[in-house]
């Protein structure tokens, strides 16, 4: 293995693992220093920097984010950054691809000013917050600097790595000028963005080959931003591509929050990627502690991709501080594969079941108003669950769903009626409404979206083809580590455990009595306390027996098993499905659970199926074939 002590400019006869590579690259940032001016290139295991010449970075600037209403997809200020304390602040990132899942293709395309769409053009970056900075002191209160590391990709002659320095909102006038060139040779622009003058500038780019994102290459690729140096590095494998830049900010930005993905190729474009793409994103951090950043459900930069996040959470990874996110590229037609909750997410759906933000799936058959989920005082969601029916009374399903978003108010009553603020409102499929407050409303083909300023979210699905007709649930968090009150909150992230409203904590495998006598109880909203009020009254009860597959006839079980099978329903989620497509009498309930993550922890017992009436087998009964 590499260390340290290695001397500059010596090669070593050293295997190309993924632990030397990063090794290797840590020691050559540390090399830096030795660059006089200008880029340079290195190849793997040499420790000297050679030399090459700059080019031109390219002409269209990488955009800041556009103005609300944010996007579904990812980009455009809809995103995971990662943030450290400010007494902590960053001083180095390192963007990269975890492909470990990763199995199909992988393309992409985006537009390239001049040549149109172009195959394998795109931009990885490396994002700052907007920061405060004494370039502004003489300009408005708003002006904010932003500096972004940069590898640009046009799909044709190659790739350019470079540094990208804004002021955004320099100045109110928009017909003002940019402060004096900072040295190296570079010159501000000027830009119109929100009807005020922002500036930018560009460092000199080193050149590097046509650099195609494909599955098998981009865990190759890696993107180095360095804040204290001004060097932007790009590596592919076994070689280094190092573009300096002048120190435009001073000596330290507080840098604090860092936002790294694949997008567009400049001027708010979106890179387009193959319907299947997928892949993990990591950001590694710099700032001489190991302390675990926080998730935020923000973003910097206009441009974007055409992913979705993809549950469970972002982990905590070592080493660290690191953050791991999964994105993919899904049937956006279908408003169930929508993801919402970019740090995380947790979910009620069917008859009905419940993953926690811990990650725990446990059933719940009360009827009533529930709190399913409350963080701090801002931020709470209820549902009204209603019977299952004289068919299954011991079975229970979500009739409405309402949020309080800071002051305001949204209840979605059966599935169907949009309740704001005590005001019935319509909204068709594909509009947006957005409040005063910041909150923003989507019917996104009949699914009801809501999310607050701060990227708090829920997603209301109709299932109006089952009988009782129902809502699944999904409940999106801005940040995390946070603490979740509710049926679906979680102690101390436990996800074997579950916490009533008065703190006591109930382990798994929790009793019967315990989830509806005591625990259950606990988090019942009180008529006056309820959100649901615009919404059609359920009587409140609990079931008389658990329910699970075993409580179905064989014949019923079967059937609903083989439409599970059929559909590529995971094992982890079989059961879920059956008891789903037979209670509510809809094949198409099983859609919800095909390419679903497993629970973390199940709750559930595991109960061995209904007998044939041609008796039981030691491994239970499987469907008719």
């Amino acid at each position: 293995m590499l260390v340290a002590g290695t001397q500059v400019g010596a090669t070593a006869n050293v295997p190309a693992t993924a632990e030397n590579l990063q090794a290797w690259q840590a020691m050559m940032a540390k090399n830096v220093n030795s660059l006089t001016e200008g880029c340079a290139t290195a190849d793997y295991p040499s420790m000297a920097w050679e030399k090459i010449e700059c080019v031109a970075p390219p002409s269209v600037p990488m955009a800041p984010k556009a103005p609300d209403p944010t996007p579904l997809n990812i980009g455009e200020g809809a995103g995971v950054v990662a943030e450290m304390p400010a007494a902590q602040p960053i001083t180095q990132a390192t963007g990269s691809f975890d492909m470990n899942g990763s199995t199909g293709p992988i393309s992409v395309k985006s537009p390239v000013p001049g040549h149109g769409v172009v195959t394998n053009a795109y931009t990885l970056q490396l994002n700052t917050e907007f920061f405060k900075t004494s370039l502004c002191a003489l300009g408005p209160e708003l002006c904010r600097g932003w500096q972004q590391f940069v590898f640009a990709n046009d799909g044709t002659t190659g790739g350019k790595v470079f540094i990208e320095y804004w002021l955004l909102s320099y100045k109110d006038d928009p017909l003002g000028t940019c402060p004096d060139s900072p040295g190296m040779g570079l010159n501000w622009e000027s830009v119109t963005i929100g009807g005020k003058l922002s500036c930018y500038l560009k460092s000199a780019a080193a050149p590097v080959p046509n650099m195609p994102l494909m599955r098998d290459a981009m865990s190759n690729y890696r993107l180095v931003g360095d804040i204290v140096q001004n060097v932007a590095t790009f590596m592919n494998g076994t070689r280094l591509y190092l573009a300096p830049g002048p120190n435009v900010f001073g000596p330290k930005p507080a840098w604090t929050m860092v936002e790294y993905n694949v997008f567009g190729y400049g001027d708010g474009s979106v890179a387009e990627f193959n319907l299947g793409a997928d892949f993990r994103v990591r950001t590694d951090i710099v700032n001489g502690t190991t302390v675990e950043p926080k998730c935020v459900a923000a973003g910097f930069s206009s441009e974007s991709n055409n992913l979705n996040f993809v549950l469970p959470k972002p982990p905590r990874i070592q080493p660290g501080p690191a953050i791991l996110f999964h994105e993919k590229m899904i049937n956006l037609d279908d408003p169930e594969n929508r993801l919402t909750g970019a740090c995380n997410a947790a979910t009620t759906i069917g008859d009905t079941h419940q993953v926690t933000f811990g990650g725990l799936l446990y059933d719940f058959q009360a009827t009533g108003d529930f709190v399913e989920a409350q963080v701090g005082t801002a931020f709470e969601v209820q549902t009204r669950k209603t019977s299952g029916g004289q068919r299954w009374p011991n079975t229970s399903v979500n009739q409405s769903v309402a949020t309080r978003m800071g002051s305001t108010r949204v209840a979605i009553c059966e599935g169907t009626r949009l309740v704001v603020d005590g005001r019935t409102t319509t909204l068709v499929p594909g509009d947006t409404l957005s409040l005063p407050s910041g909150v923003q409303i989507r019917n996104v083909e009949g699914a009801y979206h809501v999310k607050d300023q701060a990227g708090n979210s829920i997603r209301v699905t109709p299932n109006r083809t089952a009988t009782p007709h129902h809502v699944n649930l999904d409940v999106g968090l801005a940040t995390w580590p946070t603490t979740v009150r509710g049926l679906l909150g979680h102690p101390d992230n436990n996800p074997a455990a579950l916490q009533g409203k008065d703190g006591h904590v109930f382990y798994v495998p929790v009793s019967f009595n315990d989830l509806y006598n005591v625990f259950g109880p606990s988090w019942r909203v009180a008529p006056i306390a309820s959100l649901l009020q615009p919404c059609n009254a359920v009587a409140s009860g609990i079931p008389s027996a658990p329910f699970h597959i075993d409580s179905l006839d064989y014949w019923t079980w079967a059937s609903a098993d083989r439409v599970c099978q059929n559909a590529g329903v995971p094992p982890a989620w079989r059961d879920s499905c059956v008891l789903d497509v037979a209670v509510l009498g809809s094949a198409a309930a099983a859609a919800v659970y095909v390419g679903r993550e497993p629970p973390v922890r199940d709750n559930n017992p595991r109960v061995r199926p209904p007998c044939s009436p041609a008796g039981c087998s030691l491994s239970g009964q499987q469907p008719p074939r």
